[in-house]
């Protein structure tokens, strides 16, 4: 479905060919990959040095990862960005407006310009530039969200907004102070991840991640009442996007070790087993579900939460090859935390069912890094005793290709 945004007040409809695949963005700098699909450079780039080896779009394994500019789109593209915007003078007479009204006033002028609003920040980079630099705007739209009787549908666009100007400059560290600052912000966000529109809830959990930057910020969030209940309600959903948002914050926010243990205590390991179990999980999913159980597997709940779901281990190695060279590593350090470090009989059990020690192998053999090459070195030669008598094996791997 094409988006629209606000032009002179006429709803204009921005073409689906000029965004970028990756960021939804429009395109500044469009380049096509091999496979045809063109992206915006900083976001395919990005990808690229994340260590994929795909088309996002396609999945399709790239046969070069070089791309070539793509003229004739961004020639459209300038052309169709010079049309004009809804003046400057516009915005600031709205954004004074939401700022004028108080708690008990009409909530439907205050929805009316934060819609406004959106669509402005929806049209493109520049304007999302101006929102952000506009003195006292952030913090006219967090008032807003810090009103304790405001309609669920105007949090909604706050939350929108402020998603839309999150990668602006400085947002991130001005969100921090003024949501953590104030009395009802996080619980104006909490109730939109139990109410809101799905859209709105993984919004609303971007806006958590990003202001959980310290330790500091991290336990003000996670001090939110209810907030681990919330979050795994939403991971035993469908919606891919919102199970993205959900590993993503709970890897931020995860860097205790009571944290782990409340996770483990919910049953973290099961949902993410779930996950990997799942042949219809995107491979971002996958890889953010193989780097939690790596954090899980540094507390002793953790270990024995892996050890005693029987499917864990051998989801890990079914996707090992297929994702990100940081998730395999994430994998790697997960399996040898369990197989040489504890050494937990089950978990080396289970690897060695599912075909473990010639995919620890594979890895080694596409490894440059020597702490990950040691580490598999280590689980082929606990695996290899578990296996088949490999225990003096030297690891020496040059005769096997990967699949």
């Amino acid at each position: 479905m094409e988006r629209k945004m606000v032009r002179n007040q006429l709803y204009v409809t921005v073409p689906n060919l000029f965004r970028c695949p990756i960021s939804l963005d429009v395109m500044k700098s469009p380049v096509s990959l091999c496979t045809g699909v063109t992206y915006d450079r900083s976001s395919i780039q990005h990808w690229l040095e994340s260590g994929h080896d795909t088309c996002p779009a396609t999945m399709q394994i790239l046969t070069t990862k070089e791309f070539v500019p793509n003229l004739t789109l961004h020639r459209l593209i300038n052309l169709w960005s010079r049309q004009p915007t809804m003046p400057e003078q516009e915005v600031r007479v709205l954004i004074d407006k939401i700022k004028s009204q108080g708690e008990n006033e009409s909530e439907k002028g205050c929805f009316d310009c934060l819609e406004k609003i959106a669509e402005f920040a929806s049209g493109c980079e520049e304007n999302r530039r101006f929102l952000a630099s506009y003195g006292g705007f952030l913090e006219t739209i967090v008032c807003v969200l810090n009103r304790k009787r405001e309609e669920i549908v105007v949090l909604e666009l706050v939350v929108k907004v402020l998603n839309l100007i999150l990668k602006e400059n400085g947002v991130k560290e001005k969100l921090n102070q003024l949501i953590l600052s104030s009395s009802n912000c996080l619980s104006s966000l909490f109730e939109i991840l139990r109410k809101g529109s799905l859209d709105s809830k993984i919004q609303s959990i971007k806006i958590l991640d990003s202001i959980s930057l310290d330790d500091a910020s991290k336990r003000r969030v996670l001090e939110t009442d209810n907030f681990f209940s919330v979050l795994f309600d939403h991971l035993k959903t469908d919606y891919q996007a919102l199970t993205d948002a959900v590993l993503s914050i709970l890897i931020t926010v995860t860097v205790t070790r009571s944290v782990k243990a409340q996770l483990v205590r919910l049953g973290l390991v099961q949902v993410v087993t779930n996950i990997l179990s799942n042949s219809s999980s995107q491979i971002p999913t996958v890889e953010k579900a193989i780097k939690l159980l790596s954090i899980i597997a540094t507390c002793s709940e953790g270990r024995f939460a892996v050890s005693e779901e029987p499917r864990c281990a051998g989801r890990v190695l079914e996707r090992i090859m297929k994702v990100s060279k940081t998730a395999r590593e994430d994998a790697v350090v997960m399996l040898w935390s369990m197989c040489c470090v504890y050494k937990d009989t089950r978990v080396k059990e289970e690897v060695v069912k599912s075909n473990g020690l010639t995919k620890v192998l594979l890895v080694m053999q596409s490894e440059n890094d020597g702490i990950v090459r040691r580490m598999c070195g280590d689980l082929v030669k606990v695996l290899g005793r578990k296996n088949c008598g490999l225990g003096n094996y030297e690891t020496k791997t040059t005769h096997i290709m990967p699949y």
